[in-house]
């Protein structure tokens, strides 16, 4: 069956609607930053560029590095954005822009998340890099798609009982990232964490300035729970979303962050912009090593 236009939108021009890019735009390796000026912050250390296109805040580049073929997009901020970038770059190789229809075989991407994070344990320092091996969204975009029964409805209930979860915001829901993936981006110099993907920057992550949060000691709640050893180690606000529809759409995803806030020191770090290149200069090498 066919996609009707107004549900797979394509420009005049053959790109998807609101990346503006064409299936051949785009490489199986994609690298998410938030920040659209950080595109080039990474794209620098390309050896070659082939593509540079943007549209609203998403901007995309894509060349080679040590012969592999890879892109890097900015998605913006927040799991919104998230449900639209992946989505979109899902249709791009997966679906004939043609036909409208979806193809018979499926194109898996790996799927990278470069980003900044502040952590909720004293014990992991700013400028440090921490990998997401869980992700536990408060974000609810995931029930918003028909998924299979989760594998953590002990943890997810353990949570929201640790918390006290209020009826009013989203169930949680917990996703792990693609182990083999992770593998090839693992080392001594990057720790495993459990990270909370957070709906907002202010209330929902405790933060208020001239309004007040609904629960004020959700921070601290955050930071105490702890299930079979698993304890949650940082706060951002994409990582959830994108292990969500990366595992429904069978694409391969991790999350890396950078380390810039300790909330439980009051500590930021003093070089975030030094921080965040030496994350990116480590993701390279270990995608593009043999």
């Amino acid at each position: 069956m066919s996609l009707a236009p107004s549900e797979l939108i394509i420009n005049k021009d053959g790109s998807i609607y609101h990346l503006n890019i064409l299936p051949e735009d785009i490489a199986t390796t994609i690298l998410f930053v938030g920040d659209q000026d950080r595109v080039p912050k990474v794209s620098k250390y390309f050896d070659t560029i082939e593509v540079k296109k943007e549209k609203r805040e998403f901007v995309t580049h894509t060349g080679h590095l040590n012969g592999k073929r890879l892109t890097v997009i900015s998605t913006g901020i927040g799991t919104d954005n998230i449900d639209i970038v992946l989505n979109e770059l899902d249709a791009l190789v997966n679906i004939d822009f043609n036909t409208r229809k979806i193809k018979e075989i499926h194109t898996p991407l790996n799927i990278i998340r470069i980003g900044t994070s502040g952590s909720i344990q004293p014990d992991i320092p700013v400028d440090s890099f921490l990998m997401s091996e869980y992700a536990i969204g408060f974000d609810g975009l995931l029930h918003f798609y028909n998924s299979k029964k989760s594998a953590f409805t002990n943890l997810v209930d353990a949570f929201m009982k640790h918390t006290n979860w209020s009826p009013k915001k989203a169930e949680p829901y917990i996703i792990k990232y693609n182990e083999e993936l992770g593998k090839k981006l693992k080392s001594n110099h990057i720790r495993l964490g459990f990270t909370g993907t957070n709906t907002g920057f202010y209330a929902p992550q405790g933060r208020s300035l001239r309004l007040g949060v609904q629960d004020p000691d959700l921070n601290k709640k955050l930071s105490s729970f702890e299930y079979e050893k698993l304890k949650i180690t940082n706060l951002e606000m994409e990582t959830s979303g994108i292990y969500a529809l990366s595992s429904l759409l069978n694409h391969k995803a991790v999350s890396l962050n950078c380390i810039l806030a300790n909330r439980s020191t009051g500590e930021f770090s003093k070089k975030p912009a030094e921080a965040m290149n030496d994350l990116i200069k480590y993701t390279l090498k270990k995608l593009t090593e043999d």
